[in-house]
């Protein structure tokens, strides 16, 4: 595929194929591309935990904030849950501000993830006390991200944005998710040289 279909076809995905577990190598390998991305000042202050153990899996899971448009909506049923997470930290050690390095990670990660089959959502809601509770995270390891990852269950389509401008995505009665997006006419505020 190339880096367009790619880039379409990373979609923020919140259902998965439990039956079909990833493996803790996979995450290591996204984990090592990571390593090759910018970072502000080269100080590269990320670190990471990769699960793929399905008890902690199960432990991490209610931890997690999934869809905040989807109020009657608590997340993934049992059977649809995420089989691998992998957990961004800022080493404050390293650095007091992560800058956007989490941004650029996160996206690196969930491209890898899909050109693997693989799909998943990156978490900001996440009760930090108790994920670093559970994996016992060192006092200078800041929690940023959770990225929660498995083989997809569900079809994301793109929309146009409608005309009200309503962002909020929404799932059809056909269980298929759907997200708008701005028109590139929207996106695109100039372009040098003009077109006559």
């Amino acid at each position: 595929m190339n880096f367009k279909e790619l880039v379409t076809q990373n979609r923020t995905r919140r259902k998965f194929d439990q039956s079909r577990p990833m493996d803790v190598e996979t995450l290591v390998e996204l984990v090592d591309l990571a390593r090759f991305v910018p970072s502000g000042m080269n100080k590269q202050p990320l670190k990471y935990i990769v699960c793929a153990d399905m008890k902690l899996c199960d432990e991490v899971f209610p931890l997690l904030g999934w869809a905040g448009y989807l109020k009657d909506w608590s997340g993934p049923a049992e059977g649809q849950r995420p089989t691998g997470y992998i957990i961004v930290m800022l080493d404050k050690d390293i650095s007091d501000s992560a800058g956007c390095d989490h941004g650029i990670v996160c996206q690196t990660l969930m491209l890898g993830a899909v050109e693997k089959g693989y799909g998943g959502c990156i978490i900001a809601t996440v009760n930090r006390k108790k994920l670093t509770k559970i994996f016992d995270i060192p006092e200078n390891f800041e929690v940023l991200m959770v990225l929660a990852l498995g083989v997809p269950a569900e079809e994301v389509l793109i929309e146009p944005l409608p005309s009200d401008g309503k962002i909020e995505y929404w799932r059809g009665t056909d269980g298929k998710h759907h997200v708008p997006k701005r028109g590139l006419d929207e996106l695109l505020v100039a372009m040098y040289p003009k077109n006559e």
